[in-house]
């Protein structure tokens, strides 16, 4: 569980240490001192001298670059990723013939080096960045699993885990609505943490059976995760966001939501998080924060008992 410290610090949920927050601008003004490539070719510095208006001029992919600067992440060819496509779909249909099987359980003694761990999963891990700053910041504490139905961003994310020589942390070309079940009910250790970020909002009505948290999910979920083990949600679609909140907010018999175990942890009026517990964002919520999207935050810790 995490604990709010004072104004502007938490403690990582997921990782190690104390995060420190700040507003964004100021952060990179601040505290950063890099350098970037940016498509044109021609490169910002980024120093405590500089100014905000600067900073102001970088776009959302340059901010990407440099939240996960610490990663040294390499880039790779469509011919090393293993696929013979080179646009990576933003949604796919998941009810699709194609993702309907089941994933194979990989042997967890081979995957981790520690089986026995505290294991935390990101449904829908998208690049898996995210996910690998956790792991590289947690390798002896956690293993973290990323499921993602994109097969190329699995790929990829599991080139960088092997540059990386990370040993607890793997990614799965798995359809989560599927998959989850047998996979992380043969997992040998405890499963800790859930984070479901940014899923696909398949807006139409008639596409709304495609999103990710279905009934089956969060019964898995809550079936699987163990007491004191927390879920996190966050969307910067409201009406996904309320979709997920009603489903877990059906089972308060089961779960509480954090600011209810931890009355320090600040929320606004309509019980959404204020701020990011995680201490780094995803890609997507850097895209929509870049754009003045909201992000509707939700933490849940499941009951002792």
């Amino acid at each position: 569980m995490f604990r709010m410290e004072h104004i502007n610090s938490i403690v990582n949920p997921i990782g190690k240490g104390r995060i420190l927050f700040y507003p964004y601008i100021n952060y990179l003004h601040n505290t950063i001192t890099t350098t970037i490539s940016k498509r044109s070719s021609s490169t910002i510095s980024i120093k405590q001298s500089c100014s905000k208006e600067s900073v102001q001029d970088l776009r959302s992919t340059d901010l990407v670059a440099l939240e996960y600067a610490n990663l040294n992440l390499k880039q790779h060819s469509i011919q090393e990723m293993g696929v013979g496509h080179v646009r990576i779909r933003q949604h796919v249909n998941p009810l699709s013939s194609a993702f309907q099987v089941p994933a194979q359980v990989p042997d967890w003694g081979e995957t981790f080096c520690d089986s026995s761990l505290p294991l935390v999963v990101d449904i829908g891990s998208g690049s898996g960045r995210f996910l690998i700053w956790h792991a590289k910041g947690s390798p002896e504490t956690k293993n973290y699993m990323g499921l993602e139905i994109r097969q190329k961003l699995v790929n990829r994310a599991q080139l960088w885990v092997k540059e990386l020589d990370l040993n607890n942390i793997c990614f799965l070309f798995a359809n989560a609505t599927v998959s989850f079940e047998q996979l992380v009910s043969s997992y040998p250790g405890p499963l800790v943490f859930v984070s479901i970020l940014c899923p696909d909002p398949h807006f139409k009505k008639k596409h709304h059976k495609r999103r990710v948290v279905q009934t089956s999910l969060v019964n898995s979920i809550l079936k699987n995760l163990s007491p004191g083990g927390q879920i996190y949600l966050h969307s910067d679609v409201l009406e996904v966001a309320l979709d997920m909140r009603s489903q877990f907010d059906a089972h308060l018999d089961i779960l509480q939501h954090i600011d209810n175990v931890d009355p320090s942890v600040r929320c606004d009026e309509r019980g959404w998080l204020l701020k990011n517990p995680m201490g780094i964002r995803t890609e997507r919520e850097i895209h929509a924060e870049f754009e003045g999207a909201t992000m509707y935050r939700r933490m849940y810790h499941k009951r002792d008992t």
